[in-house]
């Protein structure tokens, strides 16, 4: 272990309060490892962003990770942003603690929301949603 280096990859955790989505790349982005979703370990769709479904997909992620021999990723947290929320869902924090418990190691932890300067047009039209 000690004479060979370690790779390194790059954990993608897209958290809104609808569903969770992991995505674990190589270190440039371009290639994909391991990807998984809520709808894959929960049934009901109300679950899909749950902590426990986060946790559930990343002891699965990382699973599948070290065995393609990535042993250690960068977390990047991003919330839907823009004209949404800003805030990452429930399942962010518990994607990134299952993680670290199964074994991965974690380097830089970054929000990679997308914030937009003035605003974004809200969705509804101009006279906004009638009901």
């Amino acid at each position: 272990m000690a004479d060979e280096k370690e790779k390194w990859g790059i954990a993608h955790i897209f958290a809104s309060f609808n569903n969770t989505l992991i995505t674990i790349t190589d270190l440039s982005g371009a290639e994909t490892i391991a990807k998984t979703s809520g709808g894959m370990v929960v049934k009901q769709d109300r679950n899909e962003s749950s902590p426990y479904a986060a946790m559930q997909m990343a002891t699965n992620i990382a699973q599948a990770a070290m065995e393609k021999g990535i042993r250690g990723v960068h977390v990047l947290v991003r919330a839907p942003g823009r004209g949404k929320q800003r805030s990452p869902g429930p399942g962010a924090q518990a994607a990134i603690r299952a993680l670290a418990r199964a074994g991965m190691r974690i380097g830089r932890i970054e929000d990679v929301t997308p914030v937009p300067h003035d605003s974004v047009r809200a969705k509804g039209g101009r006279r906004g949603r009638r009901v």
